[in-house]
């Protein structure tokens, strides 16, 4: 609960029955146990947490016997492709092509689900995210889109237990194998869930990001929030945060993303699943000029189980969602950049860790075998996480113009793609 291998997915709070609580979630936004817990409920919950292990290759053995494909960087799958939802609403509406919404909405209407967990922003605290479940079109669209700073959607599972009929589950890799490894510990709270989904999954901000970059542009007190948006408006999106005096701040996607050396959430460093490999669909980005250019949201689609790829073929035949599919080695092209992060830096940063002396996940699996030249890149990228993350360096960059740390930022993040492209591309 308090190492850096704690990824905040809320299991250990849902199943304590308020013994466990989250606090300072402006803050570290930890777990913390207020109350005494018995031996039996410290075990389920010690199983169920995805931070410290999750074996890929025996949970894949479990929960998908029969997919036809397998890739270590990709998982499990039947087919990959590039779509979006035909819908304009919910294309728009969502971060990319807004795939999982349009899923959700279709198993809904269709009646076979009554609900979907999904994650939206609080109506009591605007600033904060909060996990619910959707009964509606309407709900489900009011949940779309990324929220990047970090979320415990598994806090609900006390909710997910009392409700009466099937759910939908839509959740980041580590809430995800956390809620596959209560489904294989046949824990009764998860049993109506029937189909789960998720977005592809790079890494997650402590809230002090919204606050730095609050201070950015003169606001002090988060609480003026009124409305967060981290993708608004047109594909790729604007971070935008309506205040209460009728401010609005604005910064492209983008440029925005020069938060996250400064405040990135450490277990995101050692996540090495990129495209929620343990989810019936999973969806993100798709990152190629011939999309990006067009600016409209395209999605990357991926179907793993059989029931997945049902609905994904379903969807095309009534029109209600648009695909095209691709290979493998193109759809490892396209976030070749994340598939290093994940698949070597990941791995590069546990055996960092490891000999250090510091507690590491066991994913019952590694790679390695890297170059010399990943090595030192990854010590380079490695060192700048320590530095930026300091008080000082956080000071120092809310002393300048957002928009213009955030241009700077996206042109050293341009030319540093494409000074490591051959380091980072070398036989992926």
């Amino acid at each position: 609960m308090r190492s850096e291998l704690c990824n905040r997915c809320g299991s250990c709070v849902g199943l304590s029955g308020g013994r466990i609580v989250f606090t300072d979630k402006a803050g570290k936004y930890r777990p913390k146990i207020i109350q005494p817990i018995d031996d039996k409920l410290a075990d389920t919950i010690w199983e169920a947490c995805s931070g410290k292990e999750f074996n890929f290759p025996e949970y894949r053995k479990y929960f998908y016997p029969d997919s036809p494909n397998f890739h270590t960087f990709i998982g499990a799958f039947y087919q990959i492709g590039i779509g979006y939802a035909t819908e304009p609403a919910v294309r728009q509406g969502g971060a990319s092509g807004g795939i999982l919404s349009a899923i959700l909405i279709w198993l809904l209407e269709k009646k076979k689900i009554d609900g979907a967990v999904v994650l939206g922003m609080s109506e009591e605290e605007p600033w904060f995210t909060k996990p619910f479940i959707a009964t509606s079109k309407e709900e489900i669209l009011q949940a779309s889109q990324s929220k990047y700073i970090i979320s415990s959607v598994n806090e609900i599972l006390p909710e997910i237990a009392a409700f009466k009929g099937k759910l939908a589950y839509v959740g980041l890799p580590g809430q995800v194998q956390s809620i596959r490894k209560l489904q294989k510990m046949k824990h009764p709270w998860v049993q109506n869930i029937e189909y789960i989904f998720g977005p592809f999954y790079g890494n997650t901000l402590y809230f002090s990001s919204i606050r730095s970059f609050l201070r950015s542009h003169g606001e002090k007190d988060y609480k003026h929030i009124q409305k967060l948006y981290f993708r608004h408006g047109e594909w790729p999106g604007n971070m935008r945060v309506e205040l209460t005096s009728g401010r609005v701040i604005e910064l492209k996607k983008f440029h925005a993303n020069y938060l996250i050396p400064f405040h990135i959430l450490r277990n995101s460093l050692y996540c090495t699943d990129l495209t929620n490999e343990f989810t019936d669909i999973s969806g993100g980005d798709a990152w190629a000029p011939v999309y990006e250019e067009r600016g409209k949201g395209f999605s990357m689609i991926i179907s793993r189980s059989a029931k997945g790829e049902t609905i994904l073929q379903q969807m095309m035949d009534e029109g209600v969602l648009t695909m095209d599919p691709i290979d493998t080695q193109t759809a490892i092209r396209m976030h070749s950049h994340g598939y290093d992060f994940k698949k070597r830096g990941a791995f590069i940063r546990i055996q960092f860790r490891k000999w250090t002396g510091r507690s590491i996940p066991d994913y019952g699996y590694t790679l390695k075998g890297f170059g010399f030249s990943r090595y030192l890149m990854e010590i380079v990228i490695s060192t700048l996480f320590l530095l930026l993350g300091t008080k000082a360096a956080r000071w120092m960059v809310e002393q300048l113009p957002a928009r213009f740390i955030g241009n700077i930022f996206e042109k050293t993040r341009t030319f540093w793609k494409k000074s490591t492209h051959n380091i980072k591309r070398n036989e992926l």
